[in-house]
């Protein structure tokens, strides 16, 4: 997930193996991001003592309480890619919309592992499979309700699923899952081409009554219980869907539900959803009365009202910047309120196998070799900001493995001989230009493209840097592949955490050549080659975990061979929680904070 998984992101991410009946693990995040921190209505963030240490919230629940009331302030420095559940892949959105969401399945709410495995939520059981895990069945709960008392069903969630994966109308952020997977849906148009009946010619999901959804899959595939955490699976009222206009006004199905509109680049705010019965949903806690999220905020300004305590939250879940990072770090009276976890977040550089002269890959070699990952590191905040990649799987993944570097480099700095020797090789001795795109609003992603830059002049290979904004870049910019082609994006900044703990889920949408698309692209080196699509289309049936890891093994130094990710950092986040945020802990199910759990002590 894009962090963007993560998706993601920044997704889903995220670690550990499946089983076919009542899998026990979980994903990432996406392109996965995130900060979280607390205040109330009136009081300020930094009010009160607290007696947790640093780091505490990697492991533990910091301030727990079932206070509820007062009002729980996010702010962030772009805006959602989108707020509906159906278009969305940044972690943090996967993460928020829990508060007006609900999906077949989701994590546990707990700190360290037991946090990344999967329990049902409107799913009254765990799915069951058939013995080739083709088929899997999942009853959903009855009696729950939309925000205006109508009762959620089966078809609510197939009508869902279609929308954000069938059409030429379907929703183009998000992944693809569905699509690729269900059985018997190639020729279903989506359910916009049908206003009479928008699921006619949607075999590929079975609604034998109001609540039973039967998933029929044209592969083996045991990995799936993980991809009904997705928040594609929340209901959607046919009748009220708008299309991408849907985010406006999302009809609730969780505790929460929008207080007026969604105002794109301004605001967000959320009241409680009245038809919301808690005794369906022991996983949300729901302790604030309210909700606002202020969009489009400089992250300084975000980074200081947090430690000032006139903000509670930071959305995005970057973690603070690196100007105000240096300073809590070093800052004895205010470690305390500090969390620096290891996630499952790679932070890496796409390098484009299609734009000129990168679709050589000797010039692609060059580009590797050149790097200076000490460089980069320090741009990602050093030791506290990330621990120096040299492989794409975060090591918590089954099958990762640290011991791959083929671009060594004395120091960590580059191996210009080998760079310039690449060069010789793709037909550019004197070196070649190209871009390198990054997000504008996150000060690490162009930080690290201006160490990229430094690095690569050394060998003739001048760059440009373009910024965009976070909220469009995955999608319009470096998530489409004709403007990455027109504008000479070389080079693009990125992060990824995993969709679900496991090798499929953190790199099929950035390596399996099947997973290229026109808009909302993941794989945006555009890596096609015929051998890794391969081990993709044969590990989805291996039921064997083992086997599995290895074949992702394989997959991760060949797309490292083909040299079409540079890997920068594991990323370390340095996240801020004032002293009045309750139920605060790190969660790995989304490499953030988690959302649903926090409260406010400032209640008045």
């Amino acid at each position: 997930m894009t962090t963007h998984h993560f998706t993601r992101q920044e997704p889903p991410r995220r670690s550990g193996a499946l089983r076919r009946t009542t899998t026990s693990a979980a994903a990432g995040t996406a392109l996965a991001l995130f900060l979280a921190a607390c205040g109330g209505a009136g009081g300020g963030g930094g009010a009160g003592e607290s007696d947790a240490e640093f780091n505490e919230g990697e492991t533990a629940v910091v301030n727990p309480s079932d206070e509820t009331g007062g009002t729980l302030r996010y702010a962030i420095s772009a805006d959602f890619d989108s707020p509906d559940p159906g278009n969305t892949y940044y972690a943090f959105s996967w993460n928020f919309s829990r508060y007006y969401a609900r999906t077949l399945l989701t994590y546990t709410e707990a700190p360290g592992e037991q946090g990344v495995e999967l329990q049902p939520d409107i799913a009254a059981e765990m799915p069951e499979g058939n013995d080739d895990s083709t088929e899997w069945t999942v009853p959903i709960k009855e009696g729950l309700r939309f925000e205006d008392g109508s009762e959620i069903t089966a078809q609510d969630i197939k009508y869902a699923i279609a929308r954000s994966n069938f059409g030429d109308q379907a929703m183009p952020n998000g992944p693809k899952y569905f699509q690729d997977l269900l059985a018997d849906s190639d020729d279903y148009e989506g359910p916009y081409a049908n206003e009479d009946d928008p699921l006619e010619g949607f075999d590929g999901i079975e609604t034998p009554d109001d609540h039973t959804l039967v998933f029929h899959l044209n592969t083996s595939f045991s990995e799936f219980p993980y991809v009904l955490i997705q928040p594609q699976t929340a209901p959607v009222p046919a009748d009220a869907d708008r299309g991408e206009q849907y985010q406006s006004s999302v009809v609730s199905s969780g505790p929460y539900k929008f207080d007026g509109e969604y105002r794109p680049g301004a605001s967000l705010n959320l009241v409680r959803n009245e038809e919301w019965d808690a005794s369906t949903d022991p996983i949300r806690k729901a302790l604030p009365d309210r909700i606002e999220v202020q969009l489009g905020v400089d992250q300084n300004e975000i980074d200081q009202r947090l430690v000032n305590g006139e903000l509670d939250v930071d959305l995005g879940g970057t973690g603070v910047g690196p100007a105000m990072k240096g300073t809590l770090i070093t800052d004895e009276s205010e470690r305390h309120n500090i969390d620096n976890p290891q996630t499952s977040t790679l932070r890496y550089v796409n390098v484009n196998t299609v734009v000129e002269p990168l679709n050589d890959l000797a010039c692609r070699e060059a580009i590797l070799y050149a790097a200076d990952r000490d460089a980069l590191q320090r741009a990602w905040g050093g030791d506290t900001g990330g621990d120096i990649a040299t492989q794409i799987m975060p090591t918590s993944l089954p099958g990762a493995d640290p011991s791959i570097d083929l671009y060594p480099s004395e120091d960590n700095k580059g191996d210009l001989d080998m760079a310039r020797e690449k060069l010789e090789e793709c037909g550019q001795p004197d070196g070649f230009s190209t871009s390198i795109g990054a997000r504008a609003d996150r000060p690490a992603d162009v930080s690290t493209a201006e160490a990229l830059q430094q690095a690569l002049a050394r060998v003739g290979i001048e760059t440009e840097i373009k910024q965009y904004p976070s909220d469009t870049f995955t999608n319009t910019q470096a998530g489409s592949p004709d403007f990455v082609h027109d504008n000479d994006l070389g080079l693009t900044v990125y992060g990824w955490a995993p969709d679900w703990a496991s090798g499929y889920g953190f790199m099929s949408k950035i390596l399996d050549g099947d997973a290229i698309q026109d808009a909302g692209n993941s794989n945006i080196a555009e890596l096609d080659d015929d051998q890794i699509n391969e081990w993709f289309d044969e590990v989805v049936a291996e039921e064997d975990p083992e086997a599995r890891a290895s074949i992702y093994t394989q997959i991760d130094e060949r797309a490292m061979d083909q040299a079409a990710i540079l890997p920068a950092v594991f990323e370390r986040t340095v996240l801020y929680r004032p002293a009045n945020l309750t139920n605060v802990y790190y969660h790995a199910g989304y490499s953030m904070y988690d959302y649903m759990s926090l409260g406010t002590g400032n209640t008045d």
